[in-house]
């Protein structure tokens, strides 16, 4: 196989990147890189070499990746679904704790009375003040049943929580890990109307931001506690920071402090801290090398947000070639056309789309010889050719 350089923009786990098979490199440098592993290292506005086939993002959220550019050039995005979502539902359980009882208040007032040779007796006044409520049999409802979400209302379950969920897209894979106890909600109205706690798991999409608005925060239950660990952009803050102040919301819990969020009362902001655990790095790493190394081996794609999905196994045969093109009428008709045009039999052969793009992997029975491939790449709509295996 190939030998192939990565560029780590960011810290990687280490965990991860002895994943990759011997051949691999990790530079630092993005000169004559093959692939890029990335976290939050903004991406908009980079050049990218000629030799850059692939990028994975260890994590979730690709905000910080030019997708359609890079889709454009041919380049697969890839992210990490699910390999943090433990650590973030942990902490989303923590918010539960601390939007519901005096706890962060409590720990600054017994550091601002740390010199108080009577604190044990003035605790017992002063701890009134603090006083809480506990979450169970209060009503939680969950806003999107993603990875995360899933594992939150489940967990809440356990915790003796009444659970409602909400998400239009239910994938058939949550559904299968969702407890059946569970409530479906209809819609966003009902269940803001019925939950004491309403935490946010949907990406930031054109359509998800500014969800939660003033609209919408009106059909809530007075004194409401609003969590928020998946984006800031999916909360119109301003409508947020009114409700925390008329008290129509008692508390907001989120995990991307900006100017707006750091000022609002009775909010308890945190470092986006929703990933940051060692473990959450190490599978984020560990998933991001394995989907980077399959796809640049053997032209495999999975969880890439910018091209279609596809698994075409272990290439066995002499040659294969994967084609980033465009998703327009006749491109199938004209890939296979040219492959019986110069003799080439095709011994296995799988096409998708996912939006604007799609890719199709051919599995041929000889080497294709490097000049058929700059033929193949002067076919209108086609983005980028990759000879995974047997060119000559």
């Amino acid at each position: 196989m190939k030998d192939r350089k990565i560029y780590t923009l960011n810290k990687i786990s280490p965990v991860g990147t002895k994943h990759f098979r011997e051949g691999y490199t990790l530079v630092d440098t993005i000169d004559d890189a093959a692939g890029v592993l990335v976290r939050s290292q903004d991406m908009h506005g980079m050049e990218f070499p000629a030799t850059l086939r692939a990028i994975a993002r260890a994590g979730a959220g690709v905000n910080n990746i030019p997708i359609e550019e890079c889709a454009e050039q041919g380049i697969v995005v890839f992210n990490t679904p699910g390999a943090n979502a433990n650590s973030v539902k942990e902490l989303v359980v923590a918010a539960l704790m601390m939007s519901s009882r005096g706890i962060i208040d409590g720990a600054h007032w017994v550091q601002d009375n740390a010199g108080d040779e009577n604190i044990a007796k003035s605790t017992e006044k002063a701890k009134k003040a603090f006083a809480g409520n506990e979450i169970n049999g209060k009503t939680l409802g969950v806003i999107g049943l993603g990875a995360i979400g899933v594992l939150v209302a489940n967990t809440a379950l356990e915790l003796g929580m009444d659970v409602y969920g909400y998400d239009p897209f239910l994938s058939v894979m949550s559904a299968w890990k969702l407890s059946s106890h569970v409530k479906y909600a209809d819609n966003l109205q009902h269940l803001c109307e019925v939950s004491d706690y309403i935490t946010i798991h949907v990406p930031a999409m054109d359509s998800t931001k500014g969800m939660i608005n003033a609209d919408v925060i009106s059909k809530m239950k007075d004194g409401a506690k609003l969590l928020n660990f998946s984006r800031d952009a999916l909360c119109d803050e301003k409508a947020v920071a009114d409700a925390l102040e008329s008290g129509k919301l008692s508390c907001y819990v989120s995990d991307f402090p900006n100017t707006t969020s750091v000022k609002m009362k009775n909010a308890i902001v945190l470092p986006h801290l929703g990933a940051s655990t060692l473990e959450a790095e190490d599978n984020c790493a560990v998933m991001a090398v394995r989907e980077m190394q399959d796809y640049l081996d053997n032209g495999n794609i999975s969880h890439s947000v910018n091209y279609p999905d596809m698994d075409a196994g272990v290439c066995a045969t002499e040659s294969r070639v994967g084609i980033l093109h465009r998703n327009i009428p006749n491109m199938l008709s004209q890939i296979t056309t040219f492959f019986g045009s110069y003799n080439h039999n095709i011994e296995n052969l799988l096409n998708k789309a996912r939006g604007a793009y799609a890719y199709t992997l051919i599995d041929l029975s000889h080497p294709l010889p490097s000049n058929t491939v700059e033929k193949l790449k002067e076919i209108d709509g086609v983005l980028r050719v990759r000879v995974i295996k047997g060119s000559n």
